[in-house]
C-alpha cells in the first residue's frame, strides 16, 4: 500500500510539474502566487480562445472541473485498490460518450480533435485500471493528464 501511495505522489508531483506553463500564462496577470514567487511579471497568454457565448463557456469549464474530480476519485480508488471501480469511473467519467463527441465539437475542428482524443484515452485509462496492473494504469493517468495539460496550453475561454 505504501508503494501505491508512493507511485501516485511521484505522479501527483510530476504532473504539477508538467502542467505549471499552463499556469504561468495568465493573460497579462501580474505575479505572485507560487510560480511567480513574489516577483512582478506579465506573461502574454498566446492560447486560442474559444469563442463561444458565455453560457456555453461556463458549461464547458464545468465539465472539465467534473472530470477533474473524475481523476481524483480515480486516483483514491487506485490507492483503495479498488481497480475495477476506478476502472468503470474512467470510462463513465472521462471516456468517450456520445454526449462528450458533441460537446468536443461545439467549439472548432482543433478543439474537437483534441477533446476526442482526451476521451479515447480515458477509456485507455479504464481498460489500463480493468488489468489491475499499477504500472500500466498509471502511464495511461500519465497520458490523459498530457492531454488535459496540452488542452489548457492550447486554448482559453
Amino acid at each position: 500500500m505504501k508503494r501505491i501511495f508512493f507511485t501516485l505522489s511521484i505522479l501527483g508531483a510530476a504532473s504539477l510539474t508538467t502542467a505549471a506553463p499552463a499556469q504561468t500564462q495568465d493573460s497579462g496577470m501580474t505575479g505572485g502566487g507560487a510560480h511567480g514567487m513574489g516577483h512582478m511579471m506579465t506573461m502574454k497568454d498566446d492560447r486560442t480562445a474559444l469563442n463561444a457565448p458565455p453560457m456555453m463557456k461556463e458549461h464547458q469549464k464545468k465539465m472539465m472541473r467534473e472530470h477533474l474530480r473524475s481523476v481524483r476519485e480515480i486516483v483514491g480508488l487506485m490507492g483503495e485498490g479498488k481497480f475495477e471501480e476506478a476502472s468503470k469511473k474512467a470510462h463513465t467519467g472521462l471516456g468517450l460518450t456520445d454526449q462528450m463527441d458533441q460537446m468536443c465539437g461545439m467549439f472548432g475542428e482543433d478543439f474537437k480533435t483534441m477533446g476526442i482524443a482526451f476521451h479515447k484515452s480515458g477509456d485507455r485509462l479504464g481498460d489500463a485500471l480493468a488489468t489491475k496492473d499499477l504500472k500500466k494504469s498509471i502511464a495511461a493517468l500519465g497520458e490523459t493528464l498530457d492531454y488535459c495539460v496540452s488542452c489548457h496550453d492550447t486554448f482559453k475561454h
